[in-house]
């Protein structure tokens, strides 16, 4: 077999690692399986030059195992340019866990996987991310002591959700300001699509500031609860993207700003929790500065999670993290301003920041 007769769509099966578009340069992928608890885990870490590898662990059931690989080397990459940007000194590194977690995870997966963890001594850090629980980084921290998120009974910084939504909320209110001329969100339609917990808590900052909320999500349950809660219309089926709002903000999986959706969308701002919101960074983000959405980088943004969780490792103050978090609002402010200087996407100018930052720090360790 020669490449010139291979076709796009079977290039994985040669390069299944290296060959992947999102692979991007990353240190180190591991897979771990354990047949006696069921565990099927791949942890990807792509740079630990300004320190170690922070970042969540999820748990998904994939349709298949290139769709788990894509996605956690898509958000390990992502979590090296959310500390950089962020002032922290970690580097990026994220994990997944294929199965239902409704379904799959016990104590016995939970402690398996904290073992490999523990196998990588300290190169890679985990935390609370889809599909988990506070409770279950606890378990985790029963063999390991390269967790954080753990609950604040046995010391840690607790569930991070709330300080992601605050610090999303922020970068919210940086882009409305940027867009619309004011921060002031009273009477703004807003999108909210994904309710989990970081998504409810971003409805709650929203209704108390006064905007008109409408939410999406595919549990029709968690619908009628939150809206019920916060007085929130609802929405469902595709037509979502073409809802009549001002801002729309992404809050469950990745990718929603895609080929498909994104001539539908008639926001002025996109500013959710989601990671790798832009199926494509370079086209999809063009393309939303073509047609004058103003999009926060979600990296940017939704980085309250992971401050929360460096607080263990920095021993920062609750007020610390508060302030280093409600920043977010200052440096997307920032980041929109060196965009439309420089004539790039948002994405790119928070990217080009981000890198600038690791590279200097490259060079550092060079001397």
């Amino acid at each position: 077999m020669t490449a010139d007769l291979i076709k796009a769509n079977e290039l994985h099966k040669v390069d299944p690692v290296f060959g992947q578009l999102s692979f991007d340069g990353h240190e180190q992928v591991v897979f771990c399986n354990d047949k006696d608890t069921g565990l099927k885990a791949i942890i990807g870490i792509h740079n630990t030059v300004l320190g170690p590898a922070l970042g969540g662990t999820r748990m998904w059931n994939y349709d298949n195992e290139w769709e788990a690989l894509n996605d956690v080397l898509r958000l390990s990459r992502g979590m090296s340019f959310k500390s950089s940007i962020s002032g922290l000194n970690l580097g990026g590194g994220k994990a997944v866990i294929i199965g239902d977690a409704k379904t799959v995870k016990t104590p016995e997966l939970m402690r398996k996987f904290g073992e490999y963890v523990h196998s990588l001594s300290g190169k890679y850090i985990t935390a609370e991310d889809v599909g988990m629980e506070t409770k279950d980084m606890d378990t985790v921290r029963e063999v390991t002591p390269y967790v954080t998120g753990i609950s604040e009974e046995k010391g840690g910084s607790g569930n991070p959700s709330p300080i992601t939504a605050y610090g999303v909320f922020m970068g919210l209110k940086a882009a409305s300001k940027y867009r619309f001329g004011s921060d002031n969100l009273e009477g703004k339609k807003v999108l909210v699509q994904g309710i989990g917990h970081v998504g409810e808590v971003l409805v709650q900052h929203l209704t108390e500031s006064g905007a008109l909320v409408t939410i999406s999500d595919i549990n029709e349950d968690r619908l009628q609860q939150v809206s019920s809660k916060y007085g929130a219309k609802i929405v469902t089926g595709e037509d979502v993207y073409s809802a009549e709002v001002d801002i729309y903000a992404p809050c469950a999986l990745g990718a929603t700003i895609n080929d498909a959706t994104i001539n539908k969308i008639k926001a002025k701002v996109i500013a959710g929790a989601a990671n790798n919101q832009l199926a494509n960074e370079v086209i999809h983000g063009a393309i939303l500065k073509e047609k004058g959405i103003l999009y926060a980088p979600d990296f940017l943004i939704n980085a309250g999670g992971v401050i929360n969780v460096y607080s263990e490792l920095a021993n920062l103050t609750r007020a610390q993290v508060m302030e280093k978090t409600e920043n977010i609002y200052n440096t997307s402010l920032e980041i929109f301003k060196f965009a439309e200087t420089n004539n790039i996407t948002p994405h790119q100018a928070a990217m080009s920041i981000a890198q600038k930052r690791i590279d200097d720090r490259k060079n550092e360790l060079r001397k």
